[in-house]
């Protein structure tokens, strides 16, 4: 079936809905197209699920330092992940709703459901249907990149959205990245309970912010009990005994680091490889 609008924005993120409120305000017909939730990243596998994880683990850290407040000592405990997961869960069904509710109540905004794909500059195909418009603005975000690692194939690994499913604490959580991503679920699984070793290939933390910075964050995170491997060359990946094992070579320490779980924290890239571009003329550069 085809559909005409004076919009289609592809991405139901960030900046798509507020577009959307923006243009239908001014009296434009639009098609806003999500393939997956409402709120993209930040509502579903960003802010708001990590943000809510950040402030469990803060309290949990905040009760194994009771006495630190002059408070009682609360003793040893456990962290119930799934507890912890489904308060997060809570708070983003939450956040979906209310954007659900928004945009259906939108005069002028019609949402579709479905990937959405260049058939020509000016129309693009939703399942079985045909939206054409004029003006085409494309929200379609990023997610998380997985290089091409030696081994990579034999080891499973998480991302920072898959990692937000587990409903069991880790055991020993492994991170290859010392980025901002890395860092957050570093101290925030540590806080939960689990032991964490992170990997970086660069001599320090946060490569791209000032040494002093840099530094102060890793004695932050030393303090806290994360183990940090930096200066890690030749990154490659095994299994031993059916966990996974990191293998790197360091100026100082070679040896393999083994744990239960493993996170790649290695940026993001973006999701533009489906929309086919070609067919609007358009041409990505070597990052998509």
């Amino acid at each position: 079936m085809n559909h005409s609008f004076d919009a289609i924005i592809v991405g139901a993120g960030q900046a798509g809905p507020s577009l959307a409120g923006r243009l239908t305000a001014a009296g434009w017909t639009v098609a806003l197209v999500e393939r997956q939730h409402l709120g993209g990243t930040c509502v579903n596998v960003g802010c708001t699920p990590t943000k809510a994880l950040v402030a469990s683990a803060k309290a949990a850290h905040t009760l194994r330092h009771a006495t630190d407040y002059g408070l009682p000592a609360v003793g040893d405990f456990r962290v119930n992940l799934a507890a912890v997961k489904a308060r997060a869960d809570a708070i983003v069904q939450g956040s979906r709703h209310s954007l659900e509710t928004w945009l259906h109540g939108m005069a002028g905004c019609t949402l579709f459901h479905g990937t959405a794909r260049f058939v020509s500059p000016t129309a693009m195909q939703v399942g079985d249907d045909v939206l054409e418009a004029p003006r085409i603005f494309l929200n379609v975000g990023a997610r998380a990149h997985r290089p091409a690692l030696p081994g990579i194939e034999q080891v499973p690994t998480l991302t920072s959205s898959s990692l937000l499913a587990l409903t069991e604490l880790p055991e020993h959580l492994l991170i290859v990245g010392g980025g901002v991503v890395g860092l957050e679920f570093a101290q925030l699984f540590r806080r939960l309970g689990s032991e964490v070793t992170l990997i970086e290939r660069s001599p320090r933390l946060l490569p791209r912010e000032d040494a002093d910075v840099s530094a102060a964050v890793a004695d932050v995170l030393r303090g806290e009990g994360v183990t940090l491997r930096l200066g890690a060359e030749c990154i490659g990946l095994g299994r031993v005994d059916g966990q996974p094992e990191v293998r790197v070579r360091c100026a100082t320490d070679d040896s393999p680091s083994r744990g239960s779980h493993l996170l790649l924290a290695l940026g993001r890239q973006p999701n533009t490889d489906d929309l086919a571009l070609d067919q609007a003329g358009l041409q990505t550069d070597k990052y998509g």
